[in-house]
């Protein structure tokens, strides 16, 4: 398996994770076919210095509905980069994966180092 580290001080949060998820894909290598696991591992460091672009970080909402009548629940960014950083960006970046069979096993080979 190849291991790309990235450094994310300083970087943009939505473009680190664009990055990471072209990266997981195997958009990277000029061997890409969609329909097979790629090879590929990200190690991303310094996640805590990343930065966040206009108002983002307070408006930038989330929502969860439960299925019952009044059960939509909603929390910023800020809330959940409070909690856990590394969930925050890990949930980013799975977002971006392909909705396939694939996705689950492909999140596996990212590693998040605070």
């Amino acid at each position: 398996m190849n291991t790309t580290k990235i450094d994310a001080t300083n970087q943009s949060f939505g473009r680190v994770a664009s990055i990471i998820a072209k990266i997981l894909m195997g958009k990277n290598r000029a061997t890409y076919q969609a329909h097979l696991m790629p090879q590929e591992g990200v190690v991303v460091e310094n996640i805590l210095k990343i930065k966040f672009t206009g108002n983002k970080f307070q408006n930038k909402k989330y929502y969860r509905y439960s299925g019952y009548p009044g059960g939509i629940s909603e929390e910023t960014l800020a809330e959940r980069w409070e909690k856990d950083p590394a969930i925050a960006l890990r949930k980013t970046i799975y977002d971006m994966l392909p909705k396939n069979k694939l996705r689950s096993e492909i999140i596996k080979n990212l590693i998040i180092e605070k």
